[in-house]
């Protein structure tokens, strides 16, 4: 779909399914991917695809923020060279979509579900390039460190688990979140300085 009018995105990204795909597509102008669910984990093509994409554009991944949706991101993660990939997470909210009968197995809404403005956030919060402008200015930020979350009391101790749960909740990110992810997902938003701020970090 044209996206005429709409936040234009550099990097390819990467969602489950075509309900994804066409929730999305209506939302920003972007070469948008599917993973068909599983069907990646045996899709060479398609995988070969997203690696060139990745060198080329760079790729960003939104899956839904249950179980399957991190499997998914997870595989992605160790396909496809790190450093070109970019990571951005719905939050954790409860329903179902409005062409199913009943919610998923997590009763979670995943991408489809989400308003507009909702993806455009994740989108932001991912690190996404917005081509016209979209995109705030970066402000180079003193890196969260393993360190840093270790000294909080969110990796490494005993109570990490249950800290970090509440954190990701406090901050609406998706619960399953580990701790890797945590630290880059707090580099990308925020920077050690806004969480110290915010009381989060020491």
């Amino acid at each position: 779909m044209s996206g005429k009018g709409l936040p234009r995105v550099k990097e390819a990204i990467v969602v489950e399914g075509r309900y994804d795909k066409n929730t999305l597509s209506q939302v920003v102008d972007a070469l948008i991917l599917e993973t068909s669910g599983f069907g990646i984990f045996k899709n060479e093509e398609r995988l070969a695809l997203l690696r060139r994409l990745a060198a080329e554009r760079g790729l960003l991944v939104l899956t839904d923020s249950d179980g399957a949706g991190f499997i998914i991101r997870n595989y992605l993660k160790g396909a496809v060279d790190p450093a070109r990939v970019k990571h951005a997470y719905i939050p954790d909210r409860s329903g179902k979509e409005k062409r199913k009968r009943t919610p998923g197995k997590e009763g979670k809404l995943g991408v489809e579900g989400m308003p507009p403005e909702v993806l455009v956030e994740a989108l932001r919060r991912g690190g996404a390039t917005f081509e016209n402008g979209g995109e705030a200015a970066a402000v180079p930020k003193r890196p969260v460190t393993k360190t840093d979350l270790y000294l909080a009391g969110l990796s490494g101790t005993p109570d990490a688990e249950a800290n970090r749960r509440v954190l990701l909740k406090r901050l609406d990110l998706p619960e399953r979140m580990t701790a890797n992810a945590l630290l880059e997902v707090l580099n990308v938003l925020y920077g050690y300085d806004r969480l110290a701020e915010m009381g989060i970090l020491p």
